[in-house]
């Protein structure tokens, strides 16, 4: 509302010879039914100013006027003219005098004795805000920058301040906005309908960002359905459910943050090292507030993640889905709004803070997305306009029975579009590097989670979701072509095949691919007595079988910490101090293991309770020396792994990888090399059982001084301190097939890193 008043007497009726004069009104009486039905599909064919006469619906009104005003100073001129009731129910009409085009309206309101009267902006008089172009490319399902034209967008148009609506129902009879601005009453701000594009549209003047918005949708059935915007920018804090008009961004990007994306585009992630935390930002730590302990906010965050991480050695952060969701307990994983970052912990700008404050520190963003599947709340995005139009309406098709969620129609054009342009979003609008897409392998096999007679086969009668296919090939491509160097990693959990490959090469187009063959059988290994692990040593040398299919990703997720699975450091065997050996020497073992790491949080820390999202992470354990020890091994094993390109410049060939010893099974003893297209060599030897070996020889491809630039078992990290005094010589006597070999001390339950010295 421009501004409303209080007036103790009735408005006095100025008098008009227009009004007196004014003819019946030539508004077909159908169509004012409609109107006033809040059902009419295109309601600035009736209301707004035409052809002499500028009608408005105002339910509740004593009275209204025209005040014509100068459109540069936006005050009065002219005479202001009385409109009449031309309905009963509030609908009302008044001349105006030839070339006026630009007004405000009055409505009183109250009774006789206490009248408010509230002056406006006419909705009606506005042009729509999307043009032909938009509409068609939405219909094809090609409009990547979906966001600039759906939602809501504060702008000035025709001259006037205000927002813009836009949203895509096309199965709705009629769509309203409401909001704090009309006090949520739906019959105030009836949408238009544009044409075949299943788009409704409204420019209503004098909103402002801040104020709480929905659609108010009338189904096919004729009932109202009040629903959140697909593409909100901004929501109310859960529980709350309203979207939010977002301000335009105040966030300037730093100049760290200008270099850190323009060194991110001169080399291919492939050729880099990778190395990233897994954050869930609700609890990585809490802050005391009167008392009581909460999450960190995005401003908090800022300043103590981005110094964390980068002290810390690794090159990402991952976020556990930040898009807004309504239960905290699904982690982000069921997504109601996805183009607003969670409003648990700030502002999209406070946001914009913390990705900024960490490119600062030369950390890269990875963000979790979520294409696979969302929530059944009435309020989000299921059956949205009163149909089955995001999700399949056969539940064969449209539902996800292991999380009680519905799946995207991934063959219809405009969903395609809603979620590919949200990908854009992302990188666009945040400045991530790269999304980690959650659930592929649910997306891929249409018998995914369903027994026989639950899941309907593809055209070709096959298992594999055709439609899923192409919309992952296509976000890939897209996401590519606008951002060649970015991060698209899978999650996929099955031996589908080229996963990490070219489209143009039949791939699905991702970069790289979660390893969870090798997660499983790593985790498997090292949760035995190490009595045990001899009959058992082909579970971490299987996965170098395979280990060049894909671009692979190492993770030790979240999902491995959670629903009574453990912590990393209860999942070790035998007594407190091998538990903490074996942890070491599992991060040793992976750091120098073919493909890029992935680590959640507080698994750094030896934590020994599972994760919870509702807590913050165990950090009063690094008072303990055994827990710091861990903490101190992870952040050596990253400057090690940076510094180093033989453990990262050929990850994906085979020709960076070679076996010395995988046969030794009697003593639980493997041993590798690995080595990068700048000729730089590095031996891996771990020892997997609590017997240190002394006098191990070991093959290594060269005579002289090896230096030891890694031993998990150093006092320093809280291991008994046996080690090799820091470098072993290697004599040239061929072993293992290799033209020397040394004599090694390989301590206790430990992996131990040579280098050839210079």
């Amino acid at each position: 509302m421009a501004d409303s008043t209080d007036q103790i007497a009735p408005a006095a009726e100025p008098a008009s010879s227009l009004a007196a004069s004014a003819a019946a009104s030539a508004a077909p009486s159908s169509e004012l039914e409609l109107i006033v039905a809040g059902e009419h599909g295109d309601p600035h064919r009736v209301l707004g100013l035409h052809d002499g006469v500028v009608r408005a619906y105002r339910p509740d009104a004593l009275a209204m006027r025209i005040v014509p005003v100068d459109i540069a100073t936006e005050t009065a001129q002219g005479e202001i003219i009385a409109m009449n009731r031309i309905h009963p129910a509030g609908i009302f009409e008044g001349p105006v005098p030839a070339g006026t085009d630009h007004y405000h309206l009055e409505a009183d309101y109250g009774q006789p004795g206490f009248v408010t009267t509230f002056t406006f902006h006419d909705p009606y008089r506005a042009w729509p805000t999307l043009g032909e172009l938009d509409l068609h490319l939405l219909g094809e399902g090609r409009h990547h920058r979906l966001w600039s034209v759906l939602g809501a967008h504060p702008r000035v148009h025709q001259g006037v301040a205000g927002v813009s609506f836009a949203v895509w129902a096309p199965n709705a009879r009629a769509a309203r906005v409401v909001g704090d601005w009309n006090f949520w009453d739906g019959r105030l701000h009836q949408m238009r309908s544009l044409g075949s594009s299943g788009v409704w549209e409204l420019f209503i003047p004098g909103v402002e960002a801040g104020a709480r918005y929905k659609y108010e949708l009338v189904t096919p059935e004729h009932r109202l359905s009040l629903k959140a915007d697909p593409m909100a920018f901004a929501t109310e804090v859960p529980p709350g459910t309203a979207s939010i008009i977002a301000h335009p961004t105040e966030h300037h990007w730093s100049e760290a943050d200008g270099e850190w994306l323009a060194e991110r585009d001169r080399r291919l992630p492939h050729e880099r090292p990778l190395s990233v935390y897994e954050v869930h930002l609700g609890s990585w730590r809490w802050a005391e507030d009167h008392g009581r302990w909460r999450p960190l906010t995005y401003r908090e965050l800022a300043e103590q993640l981005p110094k964390y991480v980068a002290d810390m050695g690794f090159t990402h952060v991952e976020f556990l889905p930040v898009a807004e969701h309504p239960f905290g307990g699904s982690w982000g994983y069921q997504v109601s709004a996805y183009y607003a970052p969670t409003a648990r912990y700030g502002t999209p700008d406070d946001f914009r803070a913390l990705v900024d404050a960490l490119h600062r520190q030369g950390v890269g963003v990875i963000v979790d997305w979520v294409p696979a599947h969302f929530p059944r709340d009435e309020f989000a995005l299921a059956r949205f306009d009163g149909t089955a139009l995001y999700e399949h309406e056969d539940p064969r098709r449209g539902t996800q029975p292991d999380w009680g969620t519905l799946v995207f129609n991934f063959g219809r054009n405009e969903v395609r579009n809603f979620l590919v342009a949200n990908a854009l979003f992302w990188l666009s609008e945040y400045h991530i590097d790269g999304l980690r897409v959650d659930a592929v392998a649910s997306m891929l096999y249409l018998d995914y989670s369903r027994k026989e007679g639950e899941w309907l086969p593809n055209v070709f009668g096959g298992r594999e979701n055709l439609e899923a296919v192409a919309f992952l090939k296509e976000t890939n491509e897209a996401v590519y072509g606008e951002y060649p160097t970015a991060l698209m990693i899978a999650e996929e959990s099955t031996a589908w095949p080229a996963v990490s490959r070219p489209t143009y090469l039949g791939g699905l187009g991702f970069g790289f691919k979660w390893n969870m063959g090798w997660m499983h059988d790593t985790l498997s290994y090292f949760a035995r007595d190490p009595l045990f692990r001899r009959y058992h040593q082909h579970e971490l040398t299987f996965g170098l079988i395979y280990a060049w299919t894909e671009n692979f990703v190492l993770p030790l997720s979240h999902d491995e910490v959670v629903h009574m699975k453990g912590s990393m450091l209860t999942k070790m065997p035998g007594d407190r101090w091998q538990q903490l050996a074996n942890l070491r020497a599992l991060y040793g073992w992976m750091w120098a293991h073919p493909g890029k790491q992935l680590l959640f949080m507080g698994c750094e820390l030896a934590e020994e309770r599972e994760w919870s999202h509702d807590r913050s992470l165990e950090w009063d354990k690094l008072g303990d020396a055994g827990h710091e020890g861990v903490r101190a091994v992870v952040q050596a094993l990253n400057h090690l792994y940076r510094e180093r390109p033989a453990l990262w410049q050929r990850d994906f060939s085979g020709d960076g990888f070679q076996w010395i010893d995988a046969t030794d099974t009697d003593n639980s003893v493997l041993s590798f090399l690995r080595s990068g297209a700048d000729g730089s060599t590095l031996a891996c030897i771990a020892n997997f059982t609590p017997i240190p070996h002394v006098g191990y020889r070991v093959g290594l491809p060269r005579a002289g001084r090896w230096r030891e630039v890694l031993n998990t078992d150093a006092t320093f990290f809280g291991g008994s301190g046996m080690g090799n005094a820091g470098e072993v010589i290697a004599t040239p006597r061929s072993w293992h097939g290799l033209p020397a070999s040394a004599d090694v001390v390989l301590p206790p339950l430990s992996v131990i890193w040579l280098e050839p010295s210079p």
